[in-house]
């Protein structure tokens, strides 16, 4: 595993909620909003729970790459980047099942591949 992956993966144990999930429209207008059905997958990413987006669901299906903002209880703020799938079954839809709170819909599953990754203005991956 990458050294920045390493680092990421430990600062996420030690996060506090919620983290935040960007995406873009087609002109390029972002999109925020707070994500707490999240999780990281060794070897495969980020999975968020898609419980009620719409904007962020519209971004995603016409392309959108994404980023995911959170910070540890220290403090230190961590960011991720990379390419955003969506799924309503299969492998990561399965996974995002197995750990969702079933109060919320989870209609389906975003998995965003790290391409990128940083903490704070410095580039790990």
């Amino acid at each position: 595993m990458n050294n920045g992956i390493q680092i990421v993966a430990q600062a996420w144990e030690d996060r506090v909620e919620p983290a935040v999930l960007v995406t873009v429209d087609a002109s390029k207008t972002p999109n925020a909003i707070y994500v707490r059905e999240i999780r990281h997958v060794p070897g495969e990413g980020f999975i968020v729970a898609d419980n009620y987006f719409h904007k962020t669901r519209a971004n995603i299906q016409s392309g959108s790459k994404g980023a995911i903002l959170f910070l540890t209880k220290g403090r230190k703020s961590f960011q991720v980047k990379g390419t955003l799938s969506y799924h309503v079954d299969g492998p990561i839809f399965q996974n995002m099942q197995t750990w969702h709170d079933p109060k919320y819909p989870g209609v389906a599953a975003t998995l965003l591949r790290v391409e990128e990754a940083f903490s704070g203005a410095e580039r790990l991956l």
